[in-house]
């Protein structure tokens, strides 16, 4: 398998420090559309001018902003993206548009794991680790693997696939790799991945 994997850019959930989740239309900040412009060039130099690849891309707002300028760098028209709701970030439930400050305070403890920068409880009527390991162990078994991939997600979501992909340390039943600020572009082959451009933007799930 030859897959680069590239994290969204910043959002303006993401400055505000609000849950986003499943949410579609989020978009992104100045900084995000600097972190993009860069994750574009860093691909360019990689990848050349409207390289041969199958690209895909979540089906939210802003994992597609952040396609659009890519896909301007590239050569390669937006209509090319192939979109799959299996690559869409964490569902967050009733979490979803709340600030994570009054989500902390109502719970009367911490969500999010400082070290392994993941949530530590479910989201109430959203989903869990294992599945989101099962849609994207879904989608990959539709791909034809002979293809070289570009594919654009989210923060926990491509945490999970490289966890499935190369491998990560356990997290409630699941691999899930190492966190990776936002922007961060990733190429994983034969079961190793190298990092092809490192992000501006922020890390954990406060980015999600």
């Amino acid at each position: 398998m030859d897959l680069i994997l590239a994290r969204h850019a910043e959002t303006v959930f993401n400055a505000a420090a609000r849950m986003q989740g499943h949410m579609a239309h989020t978009p992104l900040t100045r900084s995000g559309i600097a972190q993009a412009e860069a994750m574009g060039a860093a691909l360019r130099a990689t990848l050349g001018e409207a390289p041969d690849r199958d690209f895909w891309v979540s089906p939210s707002g802003r994992t597609q902003q952040t396609a659009a300028i890519v896909s301007e760098h590239l050569g390669v028209p937006f209509f090319d993206w192939r979109q799959d709701t299996r690559l869409l970030e964490i569902d967050v439930g009733q979490w979803e548009g709340r600030y994570y400050a009054d989500i902390v305070a109502d719970l009367g403890e911490h969500i999010v794991c400082p070290d392994r920068r993941l949530f530590r409880v479910p989201p109430p009527g959203g989903e869990w680790f294992p599945e989101i390991a099962a849609r994207l162990t879904d989608w990959l078994a539709g791909l034809d693997m002979t293809r070289p991939l570009l594919v654009i997600s989210h923060g926990i979501t491509a945490r999970v696939l490289r966890g499935i992909l190369v491998g990560g340390q356990d997290w409630q039943g699941v691999p899930v790799a190492a966190d990776a600020p936002q922007g961060t572009v990733f190429h994983i082959r034969d079961g190793a991945e190298t990092m092809l451009h490192v992000g501006s933007g922020v890390q954990g799930v406060r980015a999600a």
